[in-house]
Order: structure tokens, then sequence, then C-alpha cells
């Protein structure tokens, strides 16, 4: 028998659900930045080889932001608002998206040890 209680929940999704995503595998490490996106959306990051995560949407349910350098687009839910994760808009080999764990069970945020990047001055991990 197996016991689904001892691993957290690998499936998240926006407030509303419209946007569902499910994990290849548990983060070891996630990445809270305090660039002026991040640091405003509250996202805590963890990165994945691009396509490994699921992400499962209707055709219209989600937006993107794409700013700065114009090497990523931030992905949020059209009805609820919520940013569900970030990925590159060229997809080059070894190209990998990061995800925003606060769309998943609290559970695997506990498990999951937060590095401090500092991406509004010195690009460089705190920690």
């Amino acid at each position: 028998m197996i016991d689904e209680t001892a691993t957290p929940p690998l499936r998240g999704s926006c407030h509303c659900g419209a946007v569902r995503l499910t994990l290849p595998f548990a983060p070891a490490t996630a990445t809270s930045c305090n660039c002026s996106l991040c640091r405003r959306t509250a996202g805590l990051w963890a990165y994945y080889a691009l396509g490994t995560v699921i992400i499962e949407a209707g055709p219209d349910a989600t937006e993107s932001y794409v700013w700065g350098d114009r090497t990523l687009r931030t992905v949020r839910c059209r009805s609820c608002g919520i940013v569900t994760h970030w990925e590159p808009l060229e997809r080059t080999p070894g190209a990998r998206h990061g995800v925003n764990l606060r769309n998943f069970d609290p559970a695997l945020l506990e498990s999951v040890v937060v590095r401090r990047f500092d991406g509004a001055d010195t690009w460089e991990f705190l920690d």
C-alpha cells in the first residue's frame, strides 16, 4: 500500500484552479528573489528543465508579461491574477523555467530550503 501522506502533493494551481501545474519531482531548494517583479508577486521559485512541468490551462486562461531584457515571460491566470510560472522566450537546449511554489500545498513549501537571492542589486545569493 502507498502512503500518500508521506510525500507532499506535487500538484498545484492558481487560486481559481484555471491553471494547474504538476511537478516532475519535489525541489530541494527554492529561490526568494527581491527584484522589482518577484518582490511584488511574492514568487517562491523552483526551477525545472523546460517541458518537464505539466501546465494545464484553457487556451485563453493565461496572460503573460515580458519586460526588462526580454528573455522571459511571467505567466499568470487571466481570471484570478495569480502568477504561476515563468518561461524563457527562446526555447534553447538546456533552458529551464521557474514555477511559483506558492501555488502548491504548504507542506511542500515546508520541505524546501529557501535561498534568498538579491536580484535587485548584486545578483548574488545572500546565504
